[in-house]
């Protein structure tokens, strides 16, 4: 009968030994796992940082070139009032090389030729005119996108279409 019982003892020795081996293959499995993981959301921390310090560096641009605006306009009219000025020419370099600063940080005018698009124009009068309806006319005050953050919208005068032959006769 010690056969039997060593017998026993050995089969339940290595059942034991195999469940161990066992729940230490699932216990390294699990660690596996968790490491995984935790890899793959450190590397989607990483990203989402990254993302963040880029946006914030852009909203920070975008703050600081809006508060330029006013004096780029300034520019302008200072030149269009100089052109026959010898100093005027001096100011018209001093602002395209200011210009080129800006643009290189991304700045770019909104295109204002063409039909009127909410989403970039903002609409300051309305005429009659002989061009279709929507049309714009003139821009008023130019508008500035830095990448894609719209700065300011372009101020633009538009068509309101031809005037109407009852409608002239009555103005007569």
């Amino acid at each position: 009968m010690e056969e039997g019982k060593e017998e026993d003892n050995s089969k339940n020795e290595d059942v034991k030994k195999n469940g161990k081996e066992k729940e230490e293959q699932e216990d390294a499995a699990a660690v596996k796992d968790r490491l995984l993981r935790l890899a793959a959301e450190f590397d989607n921390y990483k990203k989402r940082v990254a993302k963040e310090s880029e946006s914030a560096r852009s909203i920070g641009k975008a703050e600081a070139i809006t508060k330029l605006l006013p004096t780029l306009d300034e520019f302008e009219l200072a030149i269009e009032s100089m052109k026959n000025d010898e100093g005027s020419r001096g100011v018209a370099l001093i602002f395209s090389n200011f210009m080129s600063s800006l643009k290189s940080l991304g700045l770019k005018e909104i295109d204002a030729d063409g039909n009127f698009d909410p989403y970039k124009h903002e609409i300051m009068l309305a005429k009659e005119s002989e061009k279709p309806e929507g049309t714009i006319i003139e821009v008023i005050r130019k508008g500035y996108m830095l990448n894609d953050i719209m700065l300011r919208p372009a101020s633009v005068m538009i068509s309101k279409g031809a005037a109407k032959k009852g409608e002239k006769e009555e103005k007569q």
